[in-house]
């Protein structure tokens, strides 16, 4: 069994930056990709980054893409979302997500298990 929890969310206003954490417990944290995917409401959940077992490789979203930045920490089993210049459109609750495989994936049917998720409010 795996756990994720998230924390770091908040509300902020529009311009300014957060950073979400995930720590991870259950099993070999360093040996997986992660994600974080968030959810507006009426919305169906999307993709936000994503990043390789060993960090090398990441990947975002355009929405995200230049204000965002997913890394990871293996030796303290947490992987964290640098979020920036954030906009209004950003608010929805984030959750990260690991799957069994070293690759990413930007599609939530690929992720095995999912945190409970951490509230992103941005306003204007």
């Amino acid at each position: 069994q795996v756990q994720l929890v998230e924390s770091g969310g908040g509300l902020v206003q529009a311009g300014g930056s957060l950073r979400l954490s995930c720590a991870a417990s259950g099993r070999t944290f360093s040996s997986y990709a992660m994600g974080w995917f968030r959810q507006a409401p009426g919305k169906e959940r999307e993709f936000v980054a994503g990043i390789t077992w060993s960090g090398d490789s990441t990947y975002y979203a355009d929405s995200v893409k230049g204000r965002f930045t997913i890394s990871r920490d293996n030796a303290k089993n947490t992987v964290y979302l640098q979020m920036n210049s954030l906009k209004p459109e950003d608010t929805a609750i984030y959750y990260c997500a690991t799957r069994y495989y070293s690759s990413s994936s930007s599609s939530p049917d690929e992720y095995n298990y999912w945190g409970q998720g951490t509230q992103v409010t941005v306003s204007s």
